[in-house]
């Protein structure tokens, strides 16, 4: 199991209501999605909303910014990138191989 780490930018039209409750229950569901794939999550950060600096898409200007650091099968990635590519609440993902949390400050009490 590998340790990843996943960049969401979740539609911004979850919040048009004006409830923040949008942008959790998509962040509970991409969870229990990642669980369902054989993923144990360890850390997820809930950023603020962030206007985009180029807008590929009109009815896209900004995003809600999420950050879940995971462990996983690395075959479940690509099953997770196809998945969130159809789910509506979710505009982009990237997925990283994340730092092991032991070696970072190795790293910088290096330099």
């Amino acid at each position: 199991m590998k340790r990843y780490e996943g960049l969401f930018i979740l539609n911004n039209n979850l919040a048009a209501t004006g409830k923040e409750d949008g942008v959790t229950v998509a962040i509970e569901r991409i969870s229990k999605d990642i669980e369902a794939a054989g993923g144990k999550i360890e850390a997820t950060q809930k950023m603020d909303k962030r206007s985009f600096s180029r807008i590929a898409d009109k009815k896209f200007s900004s995003g809600f910014y999420v950050n879940i650091i995971f462990q996983g099968p690395g075959a479940s990635i690509a099953t997770l990138q196809h998945k969130f590519g159809l789910n509506e609440d979710v505009f982009r993902v990237l997925f990283t191989i994340a730092a092991d949390p032991k070696a970072a400050p190795a790293l910088a009490a290096a330099k």
